[in-house]
């Protein structure tokens, strides 16, 4: 009998094959103490030693398979084995406390756990925790003597049906044998996403239960586009599936041929469909998915795994970077957005029931100029480099924005005094997160040169519901018809004042959303980089003129299901997503 399980599509694509399934002995550890102390940092050093030279094998095997990119992945785990405060925080739980080994590790894991799991729209951070995660397993394996499962084993060609794949698991693969990847947990994180499609392979996560449910030698049909695992399909779904991949793998080429072309509508209008980058390795990622810039710079990677506030230089150079390789392709960098639940050690911040409406992002830049003026110094400096354009976040009043700003310019002026060149074309904007700002748009839209609508947190704070607590996270309804009309409020406040909008959250990747913020008139669409030859394509096809009934509709409509069902009415193609 065939069996339905739902997950989240982490890489596109579909794939028919008996399943494999790749899990591992338990590394479960309980709190344990010690009456030798010194047996136990010795035990520790051994790990640490054993786990590294693993890793520089598969480091190799990666680098050999899938190129220097992704060996950065395994760089990223060698470079925590290599730090010397890893060690040194493990170690000292089990001077200080007594800890057994293991148990220092597991403290240890779930210390940085709780700091990066949550940020579960910033993909850089998701990756951080799975890397940790990965480390924290390698390391408990040599404690406690057990054996990691092993991809290398797969001999036959299948689909990894595991708990979960970390980046070392994909690293190891033998792309003649993998066909698709499931999952019980995870998410898109970077890391497992770009290793994914750099092996071209399907892959659904999150599906909960897939491992028990899942036997080896089950035929299985992954589809990635839609977040679906068949297990022993029926004849005519097997069918059904054997279409649906051939019109992929014919949609997959035409995509490619929109690289180098403008992203312009089927009545000829124009649309910037670009990027959101967390790191210098996502500027690659960018350009070989045909992103038109970069909209949304996160620019929390060089504040983390910093015993101190990164130089001026520092980032300087990094913006360069950015700006340089994206050359007349615009790069919208936003400032600091540090606070709340995102710590990194840098700094001591107040312990906050709200994180989420806490001391955070521009207000900390504001109340600690001595963070927030040496980032805008080094931003200024990369403007000449290539087009730049400046953003701040989480900004509730126009006396924010405005004290910003004049920062900004203070800090150009100071530039300009001393002979650093600055461009003088650079647009300031803001992200609109906060309901208030959506209240007042047309007065703010007076104030900034754009707007760029931070969906994620828009949404949650629309319904007052936290998308990462599982028990309201319904509440998180990216087409009910409140956050269209928020949307369509903001987009015809700028355009009134002849400023454009854009769209960096999950929002703006979600092909379902496209033809009714297209009919809105937004400008701009940035999402992770997988997503753009996807709403290129589509955007393509549409008609701007002919969508406005459809968004009348929508508007009028008192659901989000209700949305749903009209826009794949009214878009034939997108009554499979």
């Amino acid at each position: 009998m065939s069996l339905l399980l739902n997950g989240l599509a982490a890489s596109n694509g579909i794939a028919i094959a008996p399943a494999y399934l790749l899990v591992g002995s338990d590394l479960s550890v309980q709190k344990q103490y010690t009456n030798d102390k010194n047996h136990e940092v010795d035990r520790l050093h051994g790990s640490f030693a054993l786990s590294e030279q693993e890793l520089q094998v598969i480091r190799e095997q990666a680098h050999q398979q899938l190129g220097q990119h992704a060996a950065t992945v395994v760089d990223t785990q060698l470079a925590m084995l290599g730090d010397p405060a890893l060690f040194d925080e493990i170690k000292q739980l089990i001077q200080k406390d007594e800890f057994t080994a293991e148990w220092a590790v597991k403290k240890v894991e779930d210390h940085y756990l709780n700091i990066f799991e949550h940020q579960n729209d910033n993909d850089y951070l998701q990756a951080r925790a799975t890397a940790m995660k990965d480390v924290a397993k390698r390391l408990l394996s040599h404690l406690l003597s057990v054996a990691l499962p092993d991809p290398k084993k797969l001999d036959h060609r299948a689909i990894i049906v595991a708990k979960n794949v970390t980046p070392t698991d994909t690293a190891q693969f033998n792309r003649h044998h993998v066909a698709g990847l499931v999952t019980d947990t995870g998410g898109r994180t970077s890391h497992f996403t770009i290793m994914s499609r750099t092996l071209s392979l399907p892959a659904v996560v999150g599906t909960g239960n897939a491992t028990k449910q899942i036997h080896d030698g089950d035929l299985l049909i992954v589809d990635g586009i839609h977040g679906k695992v068949l297990v022993n399909p029926t004849e005519d779904q097997l069918e059904h599936y054997r279409l649906l991949a051939g019109r992929f793998a014919r949609e997959q080429a035409s995509w490619g041929a929109l690289r180098d072309q403008q992203t312009v509508s089927a009545d000829g209008r124009h649309f910037e469909v670009a990027a959101n980058a967390g790191t210098l390795d996502d500027l690659e990622d960018a350009r070989n998915n045909g992103a038109e810039g970069i909209g949304l710079l996160r620019t929390e990677f060089l504040y983390m795994n910093q015993s101190k506030l990164p130089e001026e230089d520092e980032q300087f150079a990094a913006y360069k970077r950015f700006v340089s390789v994206m050359s007349e392709q615009q790069v919208v960098a936003r400032t600091l957005d540090l606070g709340g639940d995102k710590r990194f050690g840098l700094m001591s911040l107040p312990e906050e029931n709200n994180p989420y409406l806490g001391f955070r992002a521009i207000r900390i830049g504001l109340a600690k100029p001595e963070i927030l003026r040496p980032q805008l110094r080094a931003m200024l400096r990369a403007s000449v480099y290539g087009r730049l354009a400046i953003m701040f976040p989480m900004v509730a009043t126009i006396e924010e924005f405005r004290r910003a700003r004049a920062i900004l310019d203070d800090e150009k002026e100071k530039l300009l005094t001393e002979g650093v060149q600055v461009a003088d074309n650079i647009e300031v904007g803001m992200m609109l997160e906060v309901p208030s700002v959506a209240m007042m748009a047309d007065l703010f839209a007076q104030e900034v040169d754009f707007f760029s609508i931070g969906s994620n947190d828009l949404i949650q704070y629309l319904f007052a519901a936290d998308r990462g607590n599982a028990r309201v996270s319904y509440l998180y309804q990216e087409l009910h018809p409140a956050v269209l009309r928020t949307v369509k409020r903001v987009i015809d406040a700028a355009h009134a004042e002849g400023k454009w909008v854009g769209m960096c959250g999950e929002m703006a990747g979600n092909p379902l959303a496209t033809p009714l913020l297209m009919a809105m008139g937004l400008d701009e669409f940035s999402m992770n980089s997988n997503q753009i030859l996807h709403i290129r394509a589509l955007i393509k096809k549409l008609n701007t003129r002919k969508l406005q009934p459809l968004v009348h509709r929508a508007l009028d409509a008192k659901t989000a299901p209700e949305v749903t069902r009209l826009v794949r009415e009214f878009v034939p193609d997108l009554k499979d997503e």
